[in-house]
């Protein structure tokens, strides 16, 4: 893969860049020819490259964009029926100075942290624990801000037998009526009910990088194609990326990342993007309670005109 081949030598230039003197000559060449790769490399992204992207490791996961969005932030466990669902990191902080409730969907960076956090995949206590605390955001009219980043829902019988389609469709259902702002962000991959649960919102941000569709690619391919071609092709078909789905009236804004994706965050990049949806809360907050809701219903109404 030309994508994957790219990245190799970005990295290999980078580490050499760290052996090199600044002051050097051969420094500033290393320095150029790594600007020039990464814009060769990130220019003309195919759907797949930024499926690849969405999927990395590298790519910076909900508990590193909470570090850098809110402060305060203190975690909230548990949906009070069965259990605490690690693939949801849920709680109170402040966006500036603005209290809000936080909702995320998070698949963990090293292999015991995804072990810990089932891969981002969300069981019913997790979507249970999302409702628990969107309804008492409600209450105290504090908005909601939700950040998407899973596969998909957990599909494994126990999951099923604990009611997952039923927690999935009451967390639609409730979110569309929640007298309260609520703004999602598709952070890098949102896969099926799993990422419709925290998405019925009044603005869906999403990362230039991030992908947002129904099933998979390889699912896509195996359902729909039988296997006849490679997720890398049915991703054409999908229109799963940023831009489809702004084009599509699915997403409202996409959010531009920096050349090679969210790998980490500057406190420049974070700062911009704290006031962007510091704005966008402030404006839905200044919206009455009916308009507020008759926009959320028209919204997804219009959707797939």
């Amino acid at each position: 893969m030309i994508l994957e081949e790219n990245e190799m030598k970005i990295e290999a230039l980078e580490q050499e860049l760290l052996t090199l003197n600044p002051t050097d000559e051969a420094y500033e060449e290393k320095k150029k020819e790594l600007k020039q790769l990464k814009l060769d490399t990130y220019s003309n992204l195919t759907p797949w490259d930024r499926v690849c992207i969405a999927r990395s490791d590298k790519r910076i996961k909900a508990r590193t964009l909470i570090s850098h969005l809110f402060t305060e932030f203190y975690e909230l466990h548990g949906d009070q029926y069965y259990a605490d669902d690690a693939a949801i990191i849920s709680g109170l902080g402040y966006l500036g100075d603005i209290p809000v409730t936080v909702l995320a969907q998070a698949k963990g960076s090293d292999t015991a942290e995804k072990i810990k956090r089932n891969f981002g995949m969300t069981s019913p206590e997790g979507f249970r624990k999302t409702l628990r605390l969107a309804k008492e955001a409600e209450k105290f009219h504090r908005p909601i801000i939700c950040i998407v980043d899973t596969s998909g829902a957990y599909p494994g019988k126990g999951a099923e037998e604990r009611g997952q389609a039923r927690a999935i469709a009451e967390n639609l259902m409730e979110f569309s009526k929640l007298k309260t702002p609520v703004i999602s962000i598709v952070l890098s991959e949102g896969g099926s009910g799993g990422a419709l649960a925290l998405t019925v919102s009044d603005y869906i941000y999403m990362f230039e990088n991030a992908v947002y569709s129904v099933l998979s690619p390889e699912g896509f391919s195996s359902i729909l194609f039988k296997g006849a071609i490679k997720p890398e092709e049915a991703v054409n078909y999908m229109k799963m990326t940023s831009h489809d789905l702004k084009n599509y009236g699915i997403v409202d804004e996409i959010i531009k990342e920096p050349l090679g994706g969210l790998r980490y965050v500057s406190l420049e990049y974070a700062s911009n993007l704290k006031e962007i949806l510091i704005k966008k809360v402030e404006e839905l907050s200044s919206t009455d309670e009916t308009t507020l809701l008759e926009n959320r219903y028209q919204k997804y109404r219009c959707i797939g005109q």
